[in-house]
């Protein structure tokens, strides 16, 4: 059964307008949330075989933030294939890259990672839709199980929503404080 986590790119910042988008870094909150994501998914076994990354410096810096906390290899992928691309772009890839691993980690950008979730996601806790619904914040990570094979073999709406942590949830339960989700 295959286990796909959406993670969206940590905080961002916008403080050097001239900067083009694909180049933007992480803000320090962003440094923060990242190697937090991370810490968590180690904790509740939620590291990835592959990882597919978008290769906008943002999503990098998020993964790079992650690594610490696998305790294994991992079969990553850069690729400019996941920047600013509609959902169903994004599920294609997943569908072709995923393969036969067991945990696949995409990490990417909205309006991407919340379309694609919601469209894929076709069962479990409707609080986790709901939230997926109303925001995909930075630093959000969607955890959804398929009934198939492979990753070729998921079709939209067979999806079971199994989690979906924010950072801020996260900051809570470490008693951590910092500024609001975006």
């Amino acid at each position: 059964m295959p286990r796909l986590l959406l993670l969206r790119h940590a905080k961002s910042t916008w403080d050097d307008p001239g900067l083009v988008d694909y180049e933007r870094p992480l803000s320090a909150r962003g440094r923060r949330s990242a190697p937090m994501m991370g810490r968590h998914m180690a904790a509740h076994h939620l590291l990835p075989d592959r990882v597919l990354c978008s290769a906008a410096r943002r999503t990098r810096e998020t993964f790079a933030g992650l690594l610490s906390y696998f305790d294994r290899d991992v079969d990553a992928r850069i690729t400019r294939q996941l920047y600013d691309v509609p959902a169903s772009r994004l599920i294609d890839l997943v569908k072709r890259d995923g393969g036969d691993v067991k945990s696949l980690l995409v990490v990417g950008h909205n309006p991407a990672m919340q379309e694609a979730a919601l469209a894929l996601i076709g069962s479990g806790n409707p609080a986790f839709v709901a939230d997926i619904t109303e925001k995909f914040p930075t630093a959000g990570l969607a955890v959804i199980d398929f009934d198939v094979k492979r990753f070729a073999d998921i079709t939209t709406g067979t999806g079971r929503i199994v989690a979906f942590f924010r950072p801020r949830e996260l900051e809570a339960v470490d008693g951590e404080t910092s500024d609001a989700d975006e």
